[in-house]
């Protein structure tokens, strides 16, 4: 079954589900639940402290963390962390809003963070001589 829409996944009715995506799928690194496909993915040219990070459309099976204000590499945004269902572990973050204009685009998209999930190949990511080291939460530089 093929996720909807851009919507987190939660509860309903006091009960936790999990949707089961068919395709290319990213998945988290420590419990394997599916978080995304690969078809939704908007850019592979993000970048976050753990290294590389991909903008996604949509992603499944997580719930969000509180709002904050982050400023990253191309200005202020709003963003919540977002976490697994299956095991609670953080995977990336939601924009909620962008302060700049032209980072508009960004806003109700997906960071998924490649350190912290599965390839469609089952692959982990492992840093690459191009991560910096330091560095907060950053995006595509």
């Amino acid at each position: 079954m093929r996720g909807s829409g851009g919507d987190i996944e939660g509860q309903e009715m006091g009960m936790l589900f999990v949707l089961t995506l068919e395709g290319n799928i990213y998945s988290c690194k420590h419990c394997k639940t599916h978080l995304a496909l690969s078809d939704d993915i908007i850019s592979m040219s993000f970048h976050c402290r753990h290294g590389k990070a991909y903008l996604f459309d949509k992603v499944v099976n997580v719930t969000v963390g509180k709002k904050e204000e982050r400023m990253m590499m191309t200005g202020m945004h709003t963003v919540v962390d977002i976490f697994c269902v299956g095991c609670g572990s953080i995977v990336g973050w939601k924009y909620e809003a962008a302060q700049e204009k032209q980072q508009k685009y960004k806003e109700g998209k997906f960071i998924l963070e490649r350190f912290k999930v599965l390839g469609p190949d089952g692959s982990m990511y492992v840093h690459g001589p191009e991560v910096q080291a330091g560095g907060s939460d950053a995006e595509d530089a």
